[in-house]
């Protein structure tokens, strides 16, 4: 395997941790905030696949998920659904920040807008899991 392939199985496995994570988080939101949960599903999704089809063209074979995925803590409540999303994405930010340097071409374009997504998405979560407090990081993903 090469070092970019490498990396990638890196991704894909925090892609799938991400929407294992998803799964627990919607259960615990309603209304908006669920309809947030499942397009960051989505994008997830999305995220898994096209990591999974750079994978493929570095002829290398997609690790398949896990069955479960260990969370930080029990999410039992809004709150804890908060908190874990707001986890996630920083954590899925840190991977793609850290696989960045090790990609170019198109792969490197997947990356910089799947750390950009989870940027994003970490900055909206913030900002409902903790009101009045400053919802982005001066750099994601670190």
């Amino acid at each position: 395997m090469s070092g970019t392939s490498d990396r990638l199985q890196i991704a894909l496995a925090a892609e799938n941790a991400a929407i294992y994570a998803y799964g627990v988080i919607g259960a615990q939101l309603d209304d908006d905030e669920l309809v947030r949960a499942r397009d960051a599903d989505l994008a997830h999704r999305r995220q898994r696949d096209a990591t999974a089809d750079l994978i493929t063209a570095e002829e290398a074979t997609p690790s398949p998920a896990a069955p479960a995925y260990t969370l930080p803590k029990p999410v039992t409540d809004r709150a804890g659904a908060l908190a874990l999303a707001v986890e996630i994405e920083t954590r899925s930010a840190a991977v793609w920040r850290s696989t960045l340097g090790a990609l170019t071409g198109d792969a490197r374009t997947v990356a910089l807008d799947a750390l950009t997504d989870a940027a994003v998405r970490g900055a909206q979560w913030r900002a409902l899991a903790s009101p009045g407090k400053p919802p982005t990081l001066p750099w994601p993903g670190s």
